[in-house]
């Protein structure tokens, strides 16, 4: 279907003799001789004279340019089919922990020796590529938590960003509770069905300004589930830290992160491995989809290329035919010189 985007453009079609009416006339500098015997002088030179165009003929190529070029800011558009957009979704914040235990390489991807943010870009990365119909945010969260990508259905950009954080970015403590915050903060003025944190953590809150059990009840209040995940190896699984001594299990707040799924109605998982991180994401995909209002779209065609083109194109011809009609009376002069 075609469609006018802007029809009101054409408003302006009789700006150009509103400002000739307005404006006064312009005075070339040079010299006019009026002639009133032309007759008599066309029969002595033995020729006539050109006769003028009328007014309105000399002034239909510009007219046509000024018609052209308003349909074109008019901005004319081929309109498709109308298509369905998702009518179901969630509005799905993900919380990554990036402070310096999440550098621990104690997991395994494909044979490989990987840190726990390196597992997480790796997994959770398709997870998001698979929300189709969701809105997808992203929080980092060290010392600080900070929003990364802010609720939005381009969930290959949200990915872009999971894959380029970086550990430490964010400080190298835990803010758990400023985490939950900042996902309230975002979330409160979403459908209250459809509002959903996933949690990401190796540790304990030993940072930020919130106590995690507060901000969960504040979460519960504004209607938020909250899914917690606590990632890393058990003492026996041997990694390399564990190796020379290190637990790197040990910081991990279970009973905390259990505490702040309950309270908010949702889920605690606890990932050791990359099989378990992997099943926790089909886990969180059986989420039932919220319904919400029914829109629909139409893919639009701009279409102001082409009266564009022919105006530029009309005004070339004229340039062309001006400079032309110009140098004929110098090229006229040059051949009757001896």
């Amino acid at each position: 279907m075609f469609e006018l985007a802007w029809p009101w453009i054409f408003l302006l079609l009789p700006l150009p003799w509103v400002l000739r009416w307005l404006l006064p006339a312009a005075d070339s500098g040079d010299a006019a001789l009026k002639v009133s015997f032309l007759g008599e002088l066309e029969s002595l030179a033995g020729r006539r004279a050109a006769v003028a165009l009328p007014a309105w003929r000399q002034q239909l190529p510009y007219l046509v340019v000024w018609l052209l070029l308003l349909f074109a800011a008019a901005r004319p558009q081929w309109l498709g089919e109308p298509l369905p957009l998702p009518t179901s979704g969630r509005d799905l914040l993900l919380a990554v922990d990036v402070s310096g235990s999440m550098d621990y390489p104690d997991m395994q991807w494909q044979g490989d020796e990987v840190s726990r943010l390196e597992l997480v870009k790796h997994l959770l990365g398709d997870f998001i590529l698979e929300r189709r119909g969701d809105r997808v945010g992203l929080i980092l969260f060290g010392s600080k938590a900070y929003l990364q990508a802010p609720l939005t259905f381009d969930r290959q950009t949200v990915r872009t960003w999971l894959d380029e954080a970086v550990i430490g970015i964010a400080g190298g403590n835990t803010a758990i509770g400023d985490a939950i915050g900042l996902a309230v903060k975002r979330l409160r003025e979403r459908p209250a069905e459809s509002r959903v944190l996933v949690l990401i953590t190796d540790g304990a809150n030993n940072g930020g300004e919130i106590e995690p059990l507060l901000a969960a009840r504040l979460a519960a209040r504004e209607g938020i589930k909250i899914h917690t995940i606590g990632i890393g190896a058990d003492a026996e699984a041997g990694g390399v830290l564990q190796r020379f001594g290190f637990n790197t299990g040990a910081e991990l707040d279970e009973p905390t992160l259990r505490a702040i799924a309950e309270q908010t109605g949702g889920e605690y998982f606890r990932a050791r491995s990359s099989n378990e991180l992997e099943a926790i994401g089909a886990t969180l995909d059986q989420l039932e989809p919220v319904a919400q209002q029914p829109t629909q779209a139409r893919v639009a065609d701009a279409l102001y290329v082409w009266p564009l083109s022919a105006a530029l194109l009309i005004s070339l011809m004229l340039v062309a035919n001006n400079l032309w009609h110009a140098a004929l009376p110098r090229l006229f002069r040059r051949r009757k010189q001896p």
